[in-house]
Formats: structure tokens, sequence, C-alpha cells
């Protein structure tokens, strides 16, 4: 199969080793010959990972994209509100873009980046990973394969875990909407994708409940300090303690604060970046807890329950059918059979890259697709995404208004098209 090339733009935890590990163990397939990232350790460190020579190193998007077309695809992993502009750039330089999600917080921008990709004739491929796993191509098959009738409701729980929700979203890059995006997006639109992909119809209606009810300052304990090691009383007590995470279980995750994981730079990120902040004193305004409900065109429905005060970081869903019943707990999925009432039991392999799977299958995934491009839409394309981002930026409205619910039709047309 031929070579591809690709530039990187954004080399963080998604980019760099999320998507990129891909080049280094398929050679032969991926290259990455040209990278933009702000941070000048981590520009260097991933430059000399995939050999990428000094003068194709930049420090913005805007610098690596003013040069002539330098590969075929632009892998582009900014932050939240980084990804419209260089995204519509790369596509206009005919690039076949892989973006990281969310698209975007406006459902403008969203638009805008799915008629780019139309007028351009370039794949725009939105990093919904969960549809390139196992397990949720299992269930996928199963339903397809009419294996349960009809999918009457599905509860879906994604369980966040009490130390990522204190990592990404009370302490990280993603705990304040206006900075990021709402945590229906942010988090949880992989959740909205998956039910959108499953049900295979269109979301009609939409309501949600959820708040920020134990991450703020009215909570904070007797004792506590603004920063963990900064003398606090009940650090040791705390179940959120930032120096018992990132020097203990959570060594890995300090990577999004320094390149070298010794315990003198560990001790040095906690007590000068915000992930040694307090939980309870830092500036986050996104939920900890969700739930949204959903009607489909056809009548079905759907439940979805987002919490971070869960010891484990896992998504369980149940899928309720005309003539059975499939559940499933990330490694295993049981199918109950109406007429026979027999159970069948499915493990599913343990992949090895990141996302259950997810990570390494959508880069091999988008590949294929640009060797072989048409004209056509990818799994998760623009067109996909816009879609059920629509049920996510419905949701959020629904939040704020008290559970009001949406009508996804009268929605769109007063936000999608202005």
């Amino acid at each position: 199969m031929k070579e591809l090339t690709a530039v990187l733009i954004g080399a963080g935890a998604r980019g760099a080793h999320g998507y990129a590990p891909y080049a280094i163990n398929y050679p032969h397939l991926l290259k990455f010959v040209a990278v933009a990232e702000s941070n000048p350790e981590r520009r260097a460190s991933f430059a000399k990972e995939h050999g990428i020579p000094e003068d194709r190193c930049f420090g913005s998007w805007e610098k690596l994209l003013e040069q002539p077309q330098m590969a075929d695809i632009a892998m582009i992993c900014t932050q939240d509100r980084m990804h419209y502009h260089p995204t519509l750039q790369a596509l206009n330089n005919k690039y076949h873009v892989l973006l990281e999600k969310p698209m975007s917080p406006s459902p403008k921008e969203c638009l805008e980046m799915e008629k780019a990709s139309k007028e351009n004739n370039r794949l725009l491929t939105i990093c919904h990973v969960l549809r390139y796993t196992p397990f949720w191509s299992a269930i996928k098959r199963l339903i397809q394969e009419d294996r349960i009738g009809q999918v009457v409701s599905i509860q879906l729980n994604e369980n966040v875990g009490y130390w990522h929700i204190a990592h990404s979203f009370v302490r990280g890059n993603w705990n304040n909407s206006d900075t990021s995006s709402p945590m229906i997006l942010s988090k949880s639109c992989h959740d909205m994708d998956v039910l959108s992909w499953l049900m295979d119809q269109p979301c009609v209606r939409v309501s949600s409940y959820g708040s920020l009810m134990h991450f703020h300052s009215g909570n904070a304990p007797e004792g506590s300090t603004d920063y963990c090691v900064n003398g606090c009383t009940v650090e040791s007590t705390c179940p959120y303690s930032a120096p018992r995470f990132y020097l203990g279980e959570g060594k890995g995750w300090a990577r999004h604060f320094t390149e070298e994981l010794t315990r003198e730079n560990i001790v040095k990120g906690l007590k000068e970046t915000p992930y040694g902040r307090c939980v309870y004193k830092s500036d986050n305004n996104v939920v900890d807890h969700q739930v949204v409900n959903m009607e489909f065109a056809n009548g079905a429905t759907a439940m979805f329950s987002m919490c971070g005060f869960t010891r484990h970081q896992e998504r369980r869903i149940q899928i309720m059918g005309t003539k059975g019943e499939l559940r499933g707990d990330e490694d295993k999925l049981t199918l109950l059979d109406f007429v026979t009432h027999e159970e069948t039991e499915i493990k599913i392999a343990t992949p090895t890259s990141g996302h259950g799977g997810g990570d390494s299958g959508i880069v091999s995934s988008f590949l294929e697709e640009v060797r072989n491009y048409d004209g056509g839409e990818s799994l998760t394309s623009a067109s996909a995404s816009v879609r059920s981002h629509l049920m996510a930026f419905a949701a959020e409205e629904s939040r704020l208004n008290h559970g009001k619910s949406i009508d996804l039709s009268e929605f769109a047309i007063h936000n999608m098209k202005t």
C-alpha cells in the first residue's frame, strides 16, 4: 500500500500520543513530515521521534499552513476553540483533514467546516473514535443483524471517574466552557455520536438536566488551601489530592504539565500549574453530572447519563429491542433472546491502543479512505458529526433553560443557519 504523509497541528496528548503513534507502529503506511506546536519542548520531542527536520517545525499553525501543501493529510489536534481556522485553511490548501472532536463549540463554525470540506472535495473526518472500536462495532453489527429486533430504547451511562473529572474538567483544559466547550460537547459528544449511530434515526427532541453540584468554593473543607501542596491540612484525606494522583497511579497524566516525569518536575508542576489547584478553588464552570433524554423520528427513545463521581472510567449500555436485549460494559456484551431465553455472552478482545482501540482504528480507516477517496464520506464525516453535535448543543440549551424540551428542527433553524 502507498505510504501517506501528514502534518500535525497540535502535538499535545491527543495528537502526539493518541493518533501519531500509528506512524511509529506502521511506518510503511504513514509518515509525519511537519509539525506545528506552540510548546517548544513538545515540538522538539515530536520532531525527534518522527525524524522531522528543523525547517519543518513551526511554532504556530499559521506558519505551517502558509507553506505550499506538504502532505496528503493534516491532523488537527488543537484545543476546542482553535479548530475552526486551521481546519478551513487546511481544507482550502487541499489537505484531507482528521480533526479532533468536538468540531467547534459554535454551531455556525461546524456548518462552515462541513461546507468547506465539500467545496474543496476533501475528507473532513472527526475523531469520534468509539465507532472504530471492537466494542461499539460489535454492538452496531448485532443491531444490523436484527439480533434484538427493532431498537425501542437505549440507556447509556458514561462513568467519567472521580480522578478523571478532577484532572480534565476541574483543573484541566476543559474545565471552563468560556475557554473550551460545555461538558456535553467536550466529553460527551462521543456519546451523542454513538447514540445517533446506533439508532440510525434523526433525533427530533431532547431535554436535559445537570449542574456543577460539588466542585465549587461552597464545598471547600476548612483548612484547604488554593494549591494542594501549600500546607493544606485535609490533603491526606481528600479524594481529589493532586500529589496523591500525579505522584501515584496518575503519574502518566502528569504529561499534561511536564514532559519529564521526574518527581522533581511533577512537584514543581503541582506548585506552578493549574493541575495542582484545589478542586474547590479553581476557575471551573462545567457540570459534574448531567442527564439527557432523547426522542427519535420513529418514536424510539434514549437516556444518557454522565457522572464524574465513579471509581472507574467506563461506559455501560443497555439496548432494548422488540426481539431481545443487549447489555454491554467495556469488554463484554450479553445478548438476551426473548424467544429462546438464551443468553449469549460475547467477550471483546482487549485492544492495545487508546480509547479501546479507537485511536489506531480511526487512523487506519482514515488512511484507507484517503487512498481510495472518490468524493464520498467517511464513517465519522463532518456531516455525521454535525448531526450529533446538534444533539449536544440542544441538550445544553435545555439544561440552561431548566430542562425545557427542545425541538431539534426548530433549534437547527434558529441556531445552525445563522
